[in-house]
């Protein structure tokens, strides 16, 4: 409930500023749940921690300053610490990002990241409609789109299979790529891994005209190839 005393800033009660955390977290938690279920870097304890301290700055920022506001020694821009959540979790976003060999994983939480932020501002600012519509919005597009639009696109993008080559210790997957190419297929994705004294070479590669046989066996007679094999 606000109370406006004699300055121009309103006074926010105990109540209004802990009913506004509490709908932060509940917020930012219910799109922190789904990250967490999908086993994501940055899960349920994460993302309601930024909408809750993203509705703590909006609040400090609007409703903070207000007893020098009152006093007429200063103007105070309400907006200006709020205006630094945008950029600032940005890099908290970063560190979500990961790069393994040629493909890059957690965009998506990134943007959670940043969408939290802005629901928590939105809650701080008391624009309750607007925090619980973009909710539900990224609950179903993290969900129930994804799948629907997981289906869709396969009907159109070629098959993605994984073929794992196994060679020596120190041995580079550089002739690999080039077979594959040359079986008029596409690697969409590396990753290495060392166990002993073999290294094991994962491809995720767009199948071309020749097929998954023909590829095997082409990588098969690579110098050094020591097993190949599709993964299930």
């Amino acid at each position: 409930m606000l109370h406006v005393l004699s300055g121009a800033v309103p006074e926010l009660s105990w109540g209004s500023v802990t009913l506004r955390l509490a709908v932060a977290a509940g917020l930012g938690g219910a799109v922190g749940l789904e990250r967490e279920l999908r086993e994501r870097q940055a899960g349920l304890r994460t993302h309601l921690v930024v909408c809750v301290g993203a509705a703590l700055f909006t609040l400090v920022s609007a409703y903070g300053f207000r007893d020098v506001v009152e006093q007429g020694r200063i103007v105070v821009d309400p907006t200006r610490i709020a205006a630094q959540i945008v950029s600032g979790i940005g890099f908290l976003g970063a560190g979500a990002i990961i790069r393994q060999g040629l493909s890059v994983r957690g965009l998506t939480t990134a943007a959670t990241l940043w969408l939290v932020a802005a629901i928590g501002m939105a809650v701080g600012a008391g624009f309750y409609s607007g925090a619980v519509i973009a909710t539900l919005g990224a609950i179903l597009t993290l969900g129930p789109l994804r799948i629907a639009a997981y289906k869709l696109i396969r009907r159109w993008r070629p098959d993605v299979d994984r073929l794992v080559v196994d060679i020596p210790a120190g041995g580079s997957p550089v002739p690999i790529l080039e077979v594959i190419e040359q079986q008029n297929a596409r690697v969409v994705a590396l990753e290495i891994a060392q166990e002993g004294d073999r290294r094991s070479v994962a491809l995720d590669v767009e199948l071309g005209g020749n097929g998954a046989t023909a590829i095997v066996a082409a990588v098969g007679d690579i110098d050094g190839v020591l097993e190949v094999r599709w993964s299930e």
